[in-house]
């Protein structure tokens, strides 16, 4: 569904970096602030210029119009943005997202709730909801249980897991090294001094 090669991809502030993602594997980023975590994922969703190749499935992203290429790589970011008031107007489908939201365990009314009267985790995780009603074959997360409580960290991951399991690709950016043990199948880990080291 979502097989990702990286080759040699680059851009200032991040070294080259190359691997190999397959379909329904889980690449886990890790790496202290500033080593370049999020201008990897958004090099990868082709948000930045960047240097490099990023195939997905056998196409390069070079012959992917970018709103195609977008849609089919997601990217969540850790402060994800909001451009209207209500929560609802932020989704393509409501109905096909609300089973989403209550699996991320949100509130049944969030769909008419301001944005603004949201707290900081549960725009995080209606951003990872959005990001899902649109089936992407690659997501690309940025720390996405970093303001959760355990229980909704919890609930993430459970919703996460499932989609590995349908064949989803996921790149997960994180400082909780036990979050990256839990879901791995290899990691990528970012240096400050611009190294970088894949290991299974």
């Amino acid at each position: 569904m979502g097989s990702l090669e990286v080759k040699n991809l680059t851009r200032p502030g991040l070294q080259k970096i190359s691997v190999q993602i397959g379909a329904g594997e889980c690449l886990a980023v890790t790496g202290p602030s500033g080593s370049g975590k999020t201008l990897f994922l958004r090099a990868l969703a082709d948000l930045d210029p960047s240097e490099g190749a990023v195939i997905l499935d056998g196409r390069d992203r070079t012959d992917t119009p970018a709103p195609q290429w977008r849609r089919e790589i997601i990217y969540v970011p850790a402060e994800p943005g909001w451009w209207a008031e209500t929560t609802a107007e932020h989704f393509s489908n409501w109905d096909r997202a609300e089973p989403i939201a209550a699996a991320l365990l949100l509130p049944i009314d969030v769909a008419d709730a301001p944005v603004s009267r949201l707290s900081t985790g549960e725009r995080q995780r209606l951003a990872l909801a959005r990001a899902l009603e649109l089936a992407p074959r690659v997501l690309l997360l940025d720390e996405p249980t970093g303001p959760l409580d355990a229980a909704a960290t919890d609930a993430v991951e459970s919703v996460l897991r499932q989609r590995l399991d349908t064949g989803m690709t996921l790149v997960l950016a994180t400082h909780d090294e036990a979050q990256a043990t839990r879901f791995a199948n290899q990691r990528l880990r970012l240096r400050a001094d611009q190294e970088a080291a894949a290991s299974p």
